[in-house]
């Protein structure tokens, strides 16, 4: 019941201590560092942390690109960023609901920010993030992720994948209601504006 960030006194201490634990145990189980690791209160504000954030992006990669499958509140913070002079692209996905990565590809160039869903809240679809993280490496693009329906369903290793940032829901698995991840790499961290 104490603050985390009070070292005045044993509530703080044992609650700071929780936060640590948590921390390494996240890392731990998806391959990314601890000081990588920012709490939230939902995937919802982990994704306008890191999408809103793009409003930082200046010159020639101030486009954006994400999904018109993508999650709600994703759309949401991309319609912002349209609404505030950030150049915003919304791709379509094939029947099977998987983005076309020949399309992708030619989309890339000059973009700033590709936001793309790992497995889809609705139709269950996997994208194959750690193609197209591949094919953004490639341009430069910083890429994003919501990773809340993948977490505890498939095997997540943030190195491997090659993500910038991705969001994640603690409800989806198992951990408490009103609790969220943001997980923002170096890069994108000295970026990022805060909201």
């Amino acid at each position: 019941y104490g603050n985390a960030a009070s070292n005045e006194h044993v509530f703080g201490w044992n609650a700071n201590e929780a936060v640590n634990i948590a921390r390494e145990q996240i890392s731990n189980s998806i391959n990314c560092s601890p000081n990588e690791i920012y709490f939230t209160s939902g995937a919802t504000e982990s994704n306008n942390l890191a999408i809103l954030g793009a409003l930082n992006l200046k010159g020639d990669n101030s486009h954006v690109i994400s999904l018109k499958t993508e999650h709600k509140c994703v759309l949401n913070s991309f319609d912002y960023l349209s609404r505030n002079g950030v150049e915003v692209e919304y791709l379509d996905v094939q029947n099977n609901g998987l983005l076309d990565l020949n399309i992708l590809e030619r989309k890339l160039e000059g973009v700033g920010l590709l936001s793309v869903m790992y497995v889809n809240n609705e139709i269950g679809v996997v994208q194959p993030l750690p193609k197209i993280s591949e094919l953004a490496r490639k341009k430069g693009v910083i890429i994003h992720s919501d990773i809340a329906q993948a977490m505890g369903r498939l095997p997540i290793k943030l190195e491997e994948i090659g993500i910038d940032a991705v969001s994640i829901s603690g409800h989806k698995f198992y951990g408490p209601q009103g609790i969220g991840l943001a997980i923002l790499n170096q890069e994108l961290k000295s970026i990022l504006k805060p909201i």
